[in-house]
């Protein structure tokens, strides 16, 4: 079903949330939520954008949302502090000493900010092996800061959302399959009895990683939480490498996810970063 939805419809702008931090990377942070309405969109996404720190500023945190606010863009997803991202981190929460104390500490930060802004989808990325520690340790250590995260979620009506990489460019990085991320949302809610533990689905790693998308599509596609989208080879934006992607996007309508499409990926130097949406229309 090329470029069209399951009703045959033209797939459409407000489906889409553009990651402020892989979008609009020329301009400062402030200035791409406006950059984003410009665009034709009115829902946008970001890593944590603070990460040298886990507790920001309130005049920090205020000058993001009132950003946000004055374009008229909604925020949709956000991840908890997880490091150096980008850089060589992969998240904090299983990394045992220091960085672990700074997940904690920003989970309330980050929690409160999201329900200021009405975003109800929280990324808490797992975080890479750690030379010479023990990976039974640091499962246990992530399975009690995602039951924390959890928590601060559920404080403010939102869930947490558990992400697969993939091990091409994540080799250190446990939790690389949907099956894995599925498995470890389960435990998580077991742990918390709240059930607001979902599968974040990025179908640029599952690609990667070499899984049968269309599969993991139909699998998980009603269960997972939030889905995010980038062509593969690349990580450019959709068209410019080997995936289907009308055909990935009419599956999850199929299988019945309803919820927001991230778009996560690169743009390409001096090219129009969302010309295919207007070549699909």
């Amino acid at each position: 079903m090329p470029h069209e939805m399951t009703d045959g419809t033209p797939f459409p702008r407000h489906r889409f949330a553009v990651n402020l931090s892989m979008l609009f990377t020329g301009l400062p942070f402030l200035e791409r939520p406006a950059a984003a309405a410009a665009a034709g969109f009115d829902a946008v996404e970001m890593w944590w954008p603070w990460p040298a720190t886990p507790t920001p500023s309130d005049r920090e945190l205020d000058s993001l949302r009132r950003a946000l606010d004055d374009a008229g863009t909604r925020l949709v997803g956000l991840n908890f502090y997880a490091g150096q991202l980008p850089g060589p981190d992969r998240g904090a929460l299983s990394v045992p000493g220091a960085e672990s104390a700074r997940f904690r500490a920003n989970l309330g930060v980050a929690a409160e900010f999201a329900a200021s802004l009405g975003c109800t989808a929280l990324n808490a990325l797992y975080g890479n092996r750690v030379a010479g520690a023990d990976p039974a340790t640091q499962d246990a250590l992530a399975l009690e800061n995602l039951a924390r995260a959890a928590e601060a979620a559920d404080r403010v009506g939102a869930q947490v959302l558990i992400e697969a990489l993939n091990p091409v460019e994540s080799p250190a990085y446990p939790v690389t399959g949907s099956a894995a991320a599925v498995a470890l949302a389960e435990r998580v809610n077991e742990a918390t009895g709240l059930g607001n533990a979902r599968f974040l689905m990025d179908l640029y790693h599952l690609a990667t990683a070499g899984e049968d998308v269309p599969a993991a599509i139909s699998a998980y596609g009603k269960a997972c939480g939030h889905v995010q989208l980038a062509d593969a080879p690349g990580r450019g934006a959709p068209g410019s490498g080997a995936l289907d992607v009308p055909d990935l996007l009419a599956r999850l309508d199929e299988a019945g996810y309803a919820g927001w499409v991230g778009l996560e990926y690169r743009a390409a130097p001096g090219g129009d970063a969302f010309g295919w949406l207007d070549e699909w229309r």
